[in-house]
């Protein structure tokens, strides 16, 4: 059963930084593509970044191309995602995905999900 489970939310004004981590356990995690993903109350879930099994393609939202790096480490089996420069406009639920291909663009084949973590930024 694959579990994916977030971390490193919180409250930070604009301009700030924080990393968010995402561990995940059930499956070989080196084999498979995952995803950064944010929703906010009333709005639809949308695409962040993605990454692919080895690290070496990413992919990113306009919105956040320049300012979010992701990344994985796959011998800790997590996914982190290096907030920087942040804007009110960020605040959401970040959540972490996975699916069954070693690439994805765009997450849209993902179908395992975190719990999400918050992250706020004040203005």
């Amino acid at each position: 059963q694959v579990q994916l489970v977030e971390s490193g939310g919180g409250l930070v004004q604009a301009g700030g930084s924080l990393r968010l981590s995402c561990a995940a356990s059930g499956r070989t995690f080196s084999r498979y593509a995952m995803g950064w993903f944010r929703q906010t109350p009333g709005k639809e879930r949308e695409f962040v970044a993605t990454i692919s099994w080895s690290g070496v393609s990413t992919y990113y939202a306009d919105s956040v191309k320049g300012r979010f790096t992701i990344s994985r480490d796959n011998a800790k089996n997590t996914l982190y995602l290096q907030m920087n420069s942040l804007k009110p406009e960020d605040t959401a639920v970040y959540y972490c995905a996975t699916g069954n291909q070693m690439h994805s663009l765009r997450g849209d084949d993902f179908h395992y999900w975190g719990q999400g973590t918050q992250v706020t930024v004040s203005s």
